[in-house]
């Protein structure tokens, strides 16, 4: 009897370790994971300051678990918090969200609520006419400063970002085209601190870049 329970034992054992790494291997991650993954989503969870500056223009800088933000621009300095919001603060916030989503595209996938993320296919990308893997990322008619927006996003072979179309209001015409280079990995954040137009004579740049994280 004590073999019988001993060896019906390990048979239980065997099934459910089987049933265990069945189970791992059907967690399948979306396109959105695999771009925000390969940017470094992985290490958001540790960043406790990031700063930058949006076009040689304005400064940021923003603790992400408490939603402080601080803005300078010339010698003006706001300091708020997101959290707390009022109509004065509504512009400056504007601003933040926008320069925020330039530089951490590829976290907005995961963060924002409501987008519509299309199927990934092979085409042509607008500036280097190389093929590329391509999603178009859809955002709500309602809600958020830019309310049915769609951004093309060109991605290659390792899911890094490289063009991207702009689309105001999902219109059928381009908006803006531009690249993502010149990466830069900060604590193993991967971000592009250079977007050149088609014609290659504008260019909207991240300088002061810094990235503070914590041990969890």
């Amino acid at each position: 009897m004590h073999n019988f329970l001993y060896t019906l034992t390990l048979i239980f054992l065997f099934f459910s370790c089987k049933d265990l790494k069945n189970t791992k291997r059907e967690i399948v991650l979306t396109t959105a994971q695999k771009i925000a993954n390969a940017h470094g989503f992985k290490t958001w969870k540790k960043v406790k300051e990031i700063s930058f500056n949006f076009n040689n223009d304005r400064q940021w800088t923003w603790h992400p678990k408490t939603n402080a933000v601080t803005y300078t621009r010339d010698t003006v300095t706001i300091e708020y918090n997101r959290s707390k919001l009022d109509s004065a603060i509504i512009p400056i916030d504007r601003a933040f969200i926008n320069d925020k989503f330039w530089l951490l595209v590829p976290f907005q996938l995961i963060w924002d609520k409501g987008i519509t993320i299309s199927n990934p296919i092979k085409t042509e990308a607008p500036i280097s006419k190389l093929k590329m893997n391509m999603i178009t990322v859809t955002y709500p008619l309602k809600g958020g400063y830019t309310p049915g927006d769609a951004y093309d996003l060109f991605y290659n072979d390792h899911f890094i970002i490289q063009e991207w179309i702009f689309r105001k209001g999902n219109s059928k015409e381009p908006s803006l085209i531009n690249t993502f280079e010149n990466y830069h990995d900060f604590n193993g954040i991967k971000i592009a601190l250079d977007h050149k137009n088609i014609e290659n004579n504008w260019n909207l740049t991240f300088t002061n870049v810094r990235i503070t994280t914590t041990d969890l």
